[in-house]
């Protein structure tokens, strides 16, 4: 019998222990589910299809009004909205909202909720959406500067003078935000700065930073380093470790000489800022924060890529330093996506990919994200781009995961999801749950389709399975195949039958048995390349 459940229950917010107070019931929060984390908005869990807009999409009032129509059409829920310093405070002390609010009031009109992302000190590593009067006076507002004196067009992380005029900006606009917005919590989350990072040197130089870079590591972070000494990143624990795990002295007397030492160094200072900037806004609307990075990719050094922001291997300093930062989240613009979002959930980071390529494979990266790691969100970059929103594989990837997004908000921490994704290097993998073994493989390793012979690069594939019980699951994606075993010797798997299925208001309904043509005759459940469903398996053995 077809497993048939009502889904949405009150059952999930039972369980959640908040990580705020527990009267922080009018504003959006993260929660702790089993070994998952939520965002819960308007006092339920709420998981993000979202989408980025482009650096200057939110600059006009004319391009919001031609772009929010649009995202609605491909089935997003949440829109990343940058918010520009630069044109909130074009004057010291005065501050306009116009832009900002006309996105709240579009999101309304189309059932959308937002994202801001604060372009405040640092945006790419620049300073670059700095407010003019700040951009002008640097004898006030210092620069940072390289090894060889050179400045740069970014602010300094040493400045209590830039600390302060960005607090105070930030702040300003949190407590905006929780008066135009507070009672129906169209804004769900809020960016820090954007892709923090020293460039040309892996770290801030001059009077002040070389100063503190002399002094002693402070003693707090030396306490956390020998509290956390099993679970620290390893490429910390190993810096620490070859320095004979001294506990007093300066960064190179801790870490040793190197641009390693000088990164540790530039991240904690980064991540000291950072965290005065977002407990400043929080005093103001305490509503969940992020930060997210770029990411050191393609063996590039610090410096050449953008050093000591919020990267993998540095999270525990970001961590430590910077604890009003929710989540520490990548920016994905390079191949190895598997690999890089395992490095961020960590020792309980939640994952949000707020940023990755626009490209049609975003949308089994989807399905991976949700499945395999309990993602609380995902985001293609500059999604106003997308030039067939009705036919664009994210749009259909989306229409799947709204129907499956009650069934995956009870089933996060709890070990029931799984999530793959294939191309012609990356064929198949094999998970074991109860008493089988599931065999994926890509579509075209049936090799029914001339692509899969010819030399062509696949496309990229993929699904998240959903266990109901020990012989009831639900797959959803495009181009796999899904195969059985019984983990019993002396037993084979066999497929009770494959339906077809839409989950509409609640329940999983029934549209077509596919236990002909579709499945080769009970051998294997198939969602071809280029169709998108959602299909139930019963097994039993015998």
């Amino acid at each position: 019998m077809l497993y048939i459940r009502t889904l949405f229950t009150t059952l999930a917010l039972l369980l959640v222990t908040s990580f705020v107070n527990a009267d922080n019931t009018k504003a959006p929060y993260l929660a702790k589910k089993d070994a998952a984390s939520q965002l819960i908005v308007n006092d339920k869990p709420f998981l993000i299809l979202g989408g980025e807009l482009g650096n200057s999409s939110a600059s006009s009032i004319d391009d919001l009004k031609w772009i929010f129509p649009k995202l609605q059409k491909m089935g997003l829920n949440t829109v990343l909205v940058p918010a520009y310093w630069e044109l909130i405070e074009k004057e010291e002390g005065k501050y306009d909202y116009t832009l900002t609010d006309e996105a709240i009031n579009l999101a309304r009109k189309h059932n959308l909720k937002i994202v801001f992302l604060w372009f405040g000190s640092w945006k790419n590593s620049m300073s670059c959406y700095a407010p003019l009067w700040i951009k002008e006076n640097s004898r006030k507002y210092p620069r940072a500067v390289t090894k060889s004196g050179k400045p740069l067009e970014m602010m300094s992380a040493f400045s209590e003078s830039n600390l302060n005029v960005d607090k105070r900006a930030f702040s300003h606009f949190l407590n905006h935000l929780a008066e135009y917005d507070k009672e129906d919590q169209t804004v769900i989350m809020i960016q820090v700065e954007n892709e923090i990072g020293m460039l040309e040197d892996a770290r801030e130089y001059g009077k002040v930073a070389d100063q503190k870079f002399a002094s002693d590591v402070p003693v707090k972070f030396i306490d956390y380093l020998k509290k956390n000494k099993n679970t620290l990143q390893p490429s910390l624990l190993k810096k620490w470790k070859d320095n004979g795990f001294k506990t007093k002295g300066s960064w190179t007397e801790i870490f040793g000489e190197g641009l390693e030492t000088d990164e540790l160094f530039m991240a904690y200072a980064y991540a000291e800022y950072v965290q005065q900037v977002a407990k400043a806004g929080k005093e103001k609307y305490n509503i969940p924060m992020y930060l997210n990075a770029a990411l050191n990719s393609r063996g590039r050094k610090p410096g050449v890529y953008p050093s000591a922001g919020p990267l993998a291997h540095l999270l525990d300093i970001w961590r430590f330093a910077a604890p009003a930062i929710d989540i520490l989240a990548p920016d994905i613009y390079d191949p190895g996506f598997p690999d890089w979002i395992k490095q961020y959930q960590t020792n309980g980071n939640p994952l949000f990919i707020p940023e990755i390529r626009l490209e049609e494979a975003d949308a089994v990266r989807a399905f991976y994200a949700f499945g395999e790691h309990d993602a609380i969100g995902f985001s293609p970059f500059s999604i106003e781009d997308v030039s067939n929103p009705e036919s664009y594989p994210l749009t259909k990837s989306y229409s799947i995961l709204h129907q499956l997004n009650s069934l995956l908000i009870e089933k996060q921490g709890l070990g029931k999801t799984n999530g793959v994704i294939f191309d012609n290097v990356n064929k198949e993998r094999i998970i074991e749950r109860n008493n089988y073994r599931f065999i994926f493989r890509h579509d075209f390793t049936l090799g029914w389709s001339p692509q899969a012979k010819d030399g062509s690069i696949w496309p990229e594939t993929g699904a998240l399975i959903i266990e109901l019980s020990p012989t009831e699951y639900i797959v959803a994606g495009t181009g796999v195949v899904l195969s059985f075993e019984s983990l019993a010797g002396n037993k084979k798997a066999g497929i009770g039958y494959i339906d077809q299925i839409k989950i509409t208001d609640g329940k999983i309904v029934p549209v077509k048995r596919l236990n002909g043509d579709q499945s080769h005759q009970g051998r294997h459940l198939r969602i071809p390349v280029g169709e998108w469903d959602i299909q139930y398996v019963k097994l039993y053995e015998y």
